[in-house]
Protein backbone atom coordinates (compact mmCIF):
# COMPACT_ATOMS: atom_id res chain seq x y z
CA UNK A 1 0.00 0.00 0.00
CA UNK A 2 1.27 3.53 -0.67
CA UNK A 3 2.71 5.37 2.31
CA UNK A 4 1.32 8.66 3.59
CA UNK A 5 4.13 10.06 5.75
CA UNK A 6 3.72 13.04 8.04
CA UNK A 7 6.11 15.19 10.00
CA UNK A 8 4.60 16.03 13.38
CA UNK A 9 5.75 19.35 14.84
CA UNK A 10 4.42 22.43 13.05
CA UNK A 11 2.87 20.13 10.45
CA UNK A 12 0.11 18.15 12.14
CA UNK A 13 0.53 20.23 15.31
CA UNK A 14 0.37 24.01 15.57
CA UNK A 15 3.54 24.02 17.62
CA UNK A 16 6.67 22.02 18.45
CA UNK A 17 6.12 19.28 21.02
CA UNK A 18 9.85 18.83 21.71
CA UNK A 19 10.37 22.51 22.54
CA UNK A 20 7.12 22.63 24.51
CA UNK A 21 8.07 19.60 26.62
CA UNK A 22 11.08 21.64 27.74
CA UNK A 23 8.80 24.56 28.58
CA UNK A 24 6.47 22.19 30.45
CA UNK A 25 9.34 20.85 32.57
CA UNK A 26 10.34 24.40 33.44
CA UNK A 27 6.77 25.28 34.44
CA UNK A 28 6.55 22.17 36.63
CA UNK A 29 9.96 22.94 38.19
CA UNK A 30 11.35 19.60 36.99
CA UNK A 31 14.49 21.31 35.66
CA UNK A 32 16.39 24.45 36.55
CA UNK A 33 14.21 27.09 34.95
CA UNK A 34 16.44 29.92 33.70
CA UNK A 35 19.34 27.80 32.49
CA UNK A 36 17.14 25.11 30.91
CA UNK A 37 14.97 27.72 29.22
CA UNK A 38 18.03 29.42 27.76
CA UNK A 39 19.46 26.18 26.39
CA UNK A 40 16.08 25.04 25.07
CA UNK A 41 15.68 28.34 23.23
CA UNK A 42 19.23 28.19 21.89
CA UNK A 43 18.77 24.70 20.46
CA UNK A 44 15.37 25.62 18.98
CA UNK A 45 16.87 28.60 17.16
CA UNK A 46 19.59 26.32 15.79
CA UNK A 47 16.88 23.93 14.57
CA UNK A 48 15.08 26.75 12.78
CA UNK A 49 18.33 27.91 11.21
CA UNK A 50 19.31 24.43 10.07
CA UNK A 51 22.46 24.38 12.23
CA UNK A 52 21.33 22.05 15.02
CA UNK A 53 23.84 19.56 16.43
CA UNK A 54 21.26 16.86 17.00
CA UNK A 55 23.49 14.74 19.22
CA UNK A 56 24.28 17.65 21.53
CA UNK A 57 20.59 18.46 21.65
CA UNK A 58 19.62 14.89 22.50
CA UNK A 59 22.11 14.77 25.37
CA UNK A 60 20.42 17.89 26.72
CA UNK A 61 16.83 16.80 26.06
CA UNK A 62 17.08 13.23 27.30
CA UNK A 63 19.00 13.92 30.51
CA UNK A 64 15.85 14.75 32.55
CA UNK A 65 14.41 11.32 31.73
CA UNK A 66 17.19 9.84 33.88
CA UNK A 67 16.34 11.95 36.93
CA UNK A 68 12.87 10.62 37.70
CA UNK A 69 11.03 7.32 37.96
CA UNK A 70 9.09 5.98 34.97
CA UNK A 71 5.87 6.39 36.96
CA UNK A 72 6.52 10.08 37.55
CA UNK A 73 7.56 10.66 33.95
CA UNK A 74 4.49 8.96 32.52
CA UNK A 75 2.17 10.92 34.81
CA UNK A 76 3.76 14.21 33.74
CA UNK A 77 3.60 13.14 30.10
CA UNK A 78 -0.16 12.51 30.38
CA UNK A 79 -0.58 15.97 31.87
CA UNK A 80 1.56 17.48 29.12
CA UNK A 81 -0.36 15.83 26.28
CA UNK A 82 -3.78 16.66 27.74
CA UNK A 83 -3.08 20.27 28.65
CA UNK A 84 -0.41 21.40 26.19
CA UNK A 85 -0.70 19.23 23.07
CA UNK A 86 -4.38 18.44 22.50
CA UNK A 87 -5.16 22.16 21.96
CA UNK A 88 -2.48 22.25 19.23
CA UNK A 89 -3.82 19.32 17.19
CA UNK A 90 -4.86 20.72 13.82
CA UNK A 91 -8.32 19.44 12.81
CA UNK A 92 -7.36 19.64 9.15
CA UNK A 93 -4.29 17.56 9.96
CA UNK A 94 -6.44 14.85 11.50
CA UNK A 95 -8.72 15.01 8.48
CA UNK A 96 -5.78 14.64 6.11
CA UNK A 97 -4.55 11.55 7.95
CA UNK A 98 -8.07 10.08 7.89
CA UNK A 99 -8.40 10.79 4.16
CA UNK A 100 -5.22 8.87 3.39
CA UNK A 101 -6.29 6.00 5.62
CA UNK A 102 -9.66 5.87 3.85
CA UNK A 103 -7.83 5.49 0.52
CA UNK A 104 -6.05 2.45 1.92
CA UNK A 105 -2.69 4.16 2.41
CA UNK A 106 -0.42 3.21 5.28
CA UNK A 107 -0.16 6.26 7.53
CA UNK A 108 3.11 7.00 9.27
CA UNK A 109 4.43 9.84 11.42
CA UNK A 110 8.19 10.34 11.30
CA UNK A 111 9.56 12.91 13.72
CA UNK A 112 12.84 13.98 15.26
CA UNK A 113 11.07 14.45 18.59
CA UNK A 114 11.84 11.45 20.75
CA UNK A 115 9.48 8.53 21.17
CA UNK A 116 8.89 9.16 24.88
CA UNK A 117 7.15 12.41 23.99
CA UNK A 118 5.55 11.42 20.70
CA UNK A 119 4.05 7.96 21.30
CA UNK A 120 0.84 9.32 22.92
CA UNK A 121 0.74 12.22 20.45
CA UNK A 122 0.86 9.87 17.46
CA UNK A 123 -2.07 8.00 19.04
CA UNK A 124 -4.14 11.19 18.76
CA UNK A 125 -3.90 10.85 14.97
CA UNK A 126 -4.53 7.08 14.85
CA UNK A 127 -1.61 6.51 12.47
CA UNK A 128 -0.44 3.01 11.61
CA UNK A 129 3.21 3.62 12.49
CA UNK A 130 5.47 6.02 14.37
CA UNK A 131 9.14 6.41 13.58
CA UNK A 132 10.95 8.55 16.15
CA UNK A 133 14.27 8.82 17.92
CA UNK A 134 14.15 6.16 20.64
CA UNK A 135 15.54 6.85 24.12
CA UNK A 136 17.49 3.89 25.44
CA UNK A 137 15.75 1.91 28.19
CA UNK A 138 17.82 -0.38 30.37
CA UNK A 139 17.11 -2.12 33.66
CA UNK A 140 13.80 -0.32 34.12
CA UNK A 141 15.04 3.21 33.49
CA UNK A 142 16.07 5.63 30.76
CA UNK A 143 19.81 5.99 30.27
CA UNK A 144 19.94 9.35 28.46
CA UNK A 145 21.27 7.64 25.32
CA UNK A 146 19.43 6.63 22.14
CA UNK A 147 19.01 3.34 20.31
CA UNK A 148 18.60 3.04 16.56
CA UNK A 149 18.59 5.84 14.00
CA UNK A 150 18.25 9.44 15.06
CA UNK A 151 15.25 10.53 13.01
CA UNK A 152 16.47 14.00 12.09
CA UNK A 153 17.45 15.23 8.63
CA UNK A 154 19.00 12.40 6.64
CA UNK A 155 18.38 10.17 9.66
CA UNK A 156 14.70 10.14 8.73
CA UNK A 157 15.64 8.55 5.42
CA UNK A 158 17.79 5.96 7.21
CA UNK A 159 15.01 5.06 9.65
CA UNK A 160 12.41 4.86 6.93
CA UNK A 161 14.61 2.67 4.72
CA UNK A 162 15.08 0.26 7.64
CA UNK A 163 11.31 0.20 8.17
CA UNK A 164 10.66 -0.39 4.45
CA UNK A 165 13.10 -3.32 4.43
CA UNK A 166 11.55 -4.92 7.51
CA UNK A 167 8.03 -4.62 6.13
CA UNK A 168 8.74 -5.37 2.48
CA UNK A 169 7.37 -1.99 1.44
CA UNK A 170 8.56 0.67 -1.01
CA UNK A 171 8.17 4.39 -1.60
CA UNK A 172 6.12 3.90 -4.76
CA UNK A 173 3.21 6.34 -4.67
CA UNK A 174 4.37 7.81 -1.35
CA UNK A 175 3.49 11.23 0.07
CA UNK A 176 5.45 13.16 2.67
CA UNK A 177 4.05 16.26 4.36
CA UNK A 178 6.43 18.59 6.21
CA UNK A 179 6.91 22.21 7.22
CA UNK A 180 10.69 22.20 7.58
CA UNK A 181 13.74 22.52 5.35
CA UNK A 182 15.39 20.04 7.74
CA UNK A 183 13.22 17.40 6.03
CA UNK A 184 14.52 18.04 2.52
CA UNK A 185 16.43 14.71 2.40
CA UNK A 186 13.17 12.76 2.79
CA UNK A 187 11.07 15.15 0.73
CA UNK A 188 13.48 14.52 -2.14
CA UNK A 189 12.94 10.77 -1.88
CA UNK A 190 9.15 10.43 -2.03
CA UNK A 191 6.94 10.54 -5.11
CA UNK A 192 4.70 13.31 -3.75
CA UNK A 193 6.50 15.84 -1.51
CA UNK A 194 4.17 18.42 0.05
CA UNK A 195 5.29 21.57 1.86
CA UNK A 196 2.85 22.32 4.69
CA UNK A 197 2.88 25.79 6.26
CA UNK A 198 6.49 25.74 5.18
CA UNK A 199 9.42 27.77 6.45
CA UNK A 200 10.96 30.20 3.98
CA UNK A 201 13.75 27.87 2.86
CA UNK A 202 11.42 24.97 2.18
CA UNK A 203 8.87 27.23 0.49
CA UNK A 204 11.53 28.55 -1.87
CA UNK A 205 12.76 25.03 -2.61
CA UNK A 206 9.21 23.79 -3.22
CA UNK A 207 8.64 26.62 -5.67
CA UNK A 208 11.83 25.78 -7.56
CA UNK A 209 10.92 22.08 -7.74
CA UNK A 210 7.23 22.54 -8.47
CA UNK A 211 6.16 20.76 -5.30
CA UNK A 212 2.67 21.09 -3.91
CA UNK A 213 2.22 23.53 -1.04
CA UNK A 214 -0.68 23.71 1.42
CA UNK A 215 -1.81 24.94 4.82
CA UNK A 216 -3.48 22.94 7.56
CA UNK A 217 -4.11 26.02 9.74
Amino acid sequence: MPLAIFDLDNTLLHGDSDYLWGRFMVKRSLVDGPSYDAENDRFYQQYLAGTLDIHAYLRFALAPLTWYSPEELHAWRREFVDEWIRPLVLPRGRELVRDHAARGDTTLIITATNRFITTPIADLFSVDELLATTPEWRDGAYTGEVTGPVTFGAGKVEALEEWLTRHGESLAGSHFYSDSHNDLPLLERVDHPVAVDADDTLLRHAGERGWRTMSLR
